[in-house]
């Protein structure tokens, strides 16, 4: 599975957003723009996708960049899946 459907299965669930999960693109906004993805949000995503995709995530890695889009977070899991 890619990283993007990865992100997408994992926003899908941990922000309980149902259908609407089918709309989401690369280019789809996330902060700011999906109302579910709150600080309390953010930290069950990043535990979601560690869980998941084995993977570690720094403190000093999260930025506002990382969830700019469903793109650049599935670009993000994609880095650290290939470190």
């Amino acid at each position: 599975m890619d990283a993007l459907t990865q992100v997408k299965n994992i926003l899908r669930d941990t922000l309980n957003l149902g259908a609407r999960a089918d709309q989401l693109t690369a280019d789809s906004p996330l902060l700011g723009s999906v109302p579910e993805l709150d600080s309390m949000a953010v930290v069950q995503v990043i535990t979601a996708l560690e869980d998941r995709c084995g993977i570690t995530v720094d403190d000093d890695e999260l930025t506002a960049d990382v969830f700019t889009t469903v793109g650049t977070l599935a670009r993000f899991v994609s880095q650290k899946t290939e470190m």
